[in-house]
C-alpha cells in the first residue's frame, strides 16, 4: 500500500519549539525542568536544550584591549556567535533526521556532543519523524507517536536571537511558541550568588539593560508567547498556563508559505545595524577627539584614565539606549522607508552633548573653550 500525504502527516509526531527567554538566574531552568515534569504526566515527550550544558564554557571568555582612542573596552575573543548557532544547526539536523544524530562526532557542531546526546536520550526521540512532512517508520502499525516538545533554555534577551528559532519552526513546519521568565534583577543577582559557579554581578546587571521581552504588538510573529513572573516559586497555575501555550502551538504548527513578513524582519534588522554601526564609528570619532585634546592640554595620566573610562561608559550606555530607540520607532512594518543618515545625525547630536558635559567635569573652562575651537 502507499503511502499517501495525509498517512504520512498522521504518522508523524507533533513537535513544539519553546523558546525560554530571560535573565541568567531568574529561573528558566527550574520552570523547564517543571514542565518536563508535567508533559511526562500528560503522555508527551520533551527535551530541554540548555545552551549552559551544550556551549562551552571558554566561548564565553573575553579580555581588556585598548584601542586607538586609548579606550580601554571588553572584546570577546571568541566564536560566541557561532556556537549559538551550532546549537541551532543540531536542532534542524534533529528535525530533518532524528536517526543519524547520534553519529555526531566530538567537536562536530563546536558544541558538547556528549550532552545533546544524553537530552535526547532521556527524551526518548531517537527514531521519531517531526513535524508533518516526514514518513514515521512503520507508518501503518500502532497509534501515532506522542507530541515533542522542545525547550530551548537560553538568556535569548534580542528579539533577533528569538527570530532564528522561528524561522527554525517555520521551516519546518514545526509549532513555535515563547516564554519569558520575569524576574526582577535584583532577585538574579541575589540567587546567582547562592550558584557553585556564580556569573559577575555586573553581568546580570549589564544583560537586563538589554533585555527586550516578546512583544507581539510590534513582532507580530511573537503571538503566541506568555510573561511569568519568577519572583516567587513556580505555581501549578503558571506551568498549566505554559502548558496550554505549548498546546495551542501543536496543534497549530507554522505555515512554511512564503510572504514578505520574513524580508521585513530582514531589513528592520539590517537598518537598525546600519544606524548602529554608522553612530558608533561618529561616536568614536568625537572620543577621539576630546581624547586628543585632553592630552594636548596635559591631563595628568590618571584623569586621561578616568576620561577614558567615562567616555567608554557614556558611549557603550548611549549605544544601547539608541538601539533600543530605533527598533522601537521603526516603521518598516508599514512600508515606510527611514532617513538612516538622518537618524544617525540626530543621534551624535545628542552624544556630542553628553561629551561637552564629561569634558566640563575634567578640563579648567579655558581648556574646554580651547578644546571645542581645536574639535571645529
Amino acid at each position: 500500500m502507499e503511502l499517501n500525504e495525509d498517512t504520512v502527516n498522521l504518522r508523524c509526531a507533533r513537535t513544539c519549539l519553546c523558546v525560554l527567554c530571560g535573565l541568567p538566574a531568574a529561573g528558566k531552568s527550574t520552570l523547564a525542568r517543571a514542565v518536563n515534569s508535567h508533559t511526562v504526566e500528560r503522555g508527551w515527550r520533551s527535551a530541554v536544550i540548555s545552551y549552559d550544558d551544550l556551549i562551552p564554557d571558554d566561548a564565553f571568555n573575553v579580555k581588556e584591549v585598548e584601542d586607538e582612542e586609548d579606550m580601554t573596552r571588553p572584546q570577546t575573543q571568541t566564536k560566541w556567535k557561532l556556537h549559538r548557532q551550532a546549537v541551532l544547526q543540531c536542532v534542524e539536523q534533529f528535525l530533518q533526521s532524528p536517526t543519524e544524530l547520534g553519529q555526531l562526532t566530538p567537536n562536530a557542531y563546536q558544541i558538547d556532543s556528549d550532552a545533546w546526546r544524553r537530552l535526547l536520550h532521556a527524551a526518548q526521540v531517537y527514531g521519531t519523524s517531526v513535524g508533518s512532512s516526514q514518513a514515521y517508520p512503520s507508518p501503518l502499525e500502532g497509534p501515532p507517536p506522542p507530541p515533542l516538545v522542545i525547550l530551548l533554555d537560553d538568556n535569548f534577551y534580542y528579539p533577533s536571537m528569538r527570530y532564528e528559532v522561528y524561522q527554525l519552526a517555520r521551516k519546518h513546519s514545526v509549532g513555535f511558541c515563547q516564554v519569558y521568565v520575569q524576574c526582577p534583577v535584583e532577585a538574579c543577582v541575589r540567587r546567582n550568588q547562592l550558584r557553585p559557579q556564580p556569573l559577575p554581578s555586573d553581568v546580570i546587571v549589564e544583560m537586563a539593560k538589554r533585555m527586550e521581552p516578546p512583544n507581539p504588538l510590534r513582532n507580530p510573529w511573537e503571538q503566541n508567547s506568555v510573561t511569568l513572573d519568577s519572583k516567587d516559586h513556580f505555581t501549578i497555575e503558571y506551568i498549566q498556563r505554559l502548558v496550554k501555550v505549548i498546546s495551542m502551538a501543536l496543534e497549530n504548527p507554522l505555515s512554511p508559505v512564503q510572504d514578505n513578513t520574513e524580508q521585513k524582519e530582514v531589513d528592520r534588522q539590517s537598518c537598525v545595524s546600519s544606524v548602529i554601526h554608522q553612530a558608533d564609528q561618529a561616536c568614536r570619532r568625537l572620543v577621539s577627539q576630546a581624547m586628543r585634546g585632553a592630552r594636548d592640554h596635559k591631563l595628568p595620566p590618571e584623569r586621561m584614565r578616568s576620561l577614558a573610562a567615562e567616555f567608554n561608559e557614556s558611549k557603550t550606555r548611549f549605544i544601547q539606549d539608541l538601539r533600543k530607540q530605533v527598533l522601537h520607532s521603526l516603521p518598516l512594518t508599514q512600508g515606510e522607508s527611514i532617513e538612516v543618515e538622518q537618524v544617525v545625525n540626530r543621534a551624535v547630536d545628542v552624544f556630542h552633548k553628553e561629551k561637552q558635559e564629561i569634558i566640563a567635569r575634567f578640563l579648567p573652562p579655558y581648556d574646554r573653550i580651547n578644546a571645542t575651537e581645536n574639535e571645529g
